[in-house]
């Protein structure tokens, strides 16, 4: 929703039938690394620079190719060159917030599952759903209002809990969410949806990144994707696909 809004807020600064207009319009949504504040100054400052450039003065293709990269900038909520070294300002509205940039541990795991897009983010955002196909998970429970209760199953039977809040929720396109004060992990994660090429069903790519706190619970928490996480989530992805492509899991 906030970068439709700002999509209509760069087009009307620009015009909706000129060039940047339309490149405005049509931009991709994609995750923001920059505030809301930063967002609508980008729009104000990119569409009085894209007017001066189209002014016909002689540098006018620098002010416009500057103004452009503003807009997109502003639309978009995407910095790119932030991106490129890491930096974001978004606050807690990102789904890694939760946690402080470079700590904790990230995965990112994607499969290919043939099966259209809208069915699988229904399955995917009912999360009590994924215990059946994520081997550490054990229960999680919908509290109302966006949040949740997971229960997670650590070495000798040591339960890890906490609760999530959900901060991004695009159907058929996106689902963020991230922990709240007080569990015993802080954890963040995201779910992509996308057409897969060939019409060959739908690429899900899905990001974790979690700090586990000091002491015991701690330790049971990192211990709850094993040594290897990446391997333990792609394991969890392709019982996702063979859930999602067949209707069960083959027992081992």
């Amino acid at each position: 929703m906030p970068s439709t809004l700002m999509n209509i807020a760069a087009k009307s600064a620009v015009g909706s039938d000129s060039a940047a207009g339309r490149i405005a319009g049509r931009v991709p949504q994609i995750e923001s690394n920059i505030s809301e504040i930063e967002r609508w100054a980008s729009v104000a400052l990119g569409g009085g620079l894209v007017a001066v450039g189209l002014s016909g003065r002689r540098t006018g293709w620098l002010s416009t190719a500057l103004g452009a990269y503003l807009l997109y900038r502003g639309a978009t909520g995407n910095c790119p060159v932030m991106q490129a070294i890491g930096v974001s300002t978004c606050g807690s509205h990102g789904e890694e917030a939760v946690i402080p940039a470079g700590a904790g541990e990230k995965v990112e795991v994607g499969v290919t599952v043939n099966k259209l897009a809208d069915e699988v983010y229904r399955f995917w955002r009912r999360f009590e759903n994924l215990p059946k196909f994520m081997k550490h998970l054990k229960e999680v429970r919908e509290l109302g209002g966006g949040r949740s209760h997971w229960v997670a199953e650590g070495p000798l039977g040591v339960s890890v809990e906490w609760d999530a809040e959900i901060i991004t929720d695009r159907p058929n396109e996106a689902i963020s969410w991230k922990s709240l004060d007080g569990a015993d992990v802080d954890t963040s994660g995201s779910v992509h949806f996308r057409p897969a090429p060939g019409g060959r069903g739908t690429e899900v790519r899905v990001t974790l990144k979690y700090l586990p706190p000091a002491g015991k619970v701690g330790a049971a928490a990192a211990k709850v994707l094993g040594a290897d996480p990446e391997s333990q989530i792609r394991e969890d992805l392709n019982r996702f696909k063979t859930l999602m492509e067949t209707g069960e899991i083959a027992k081992a």
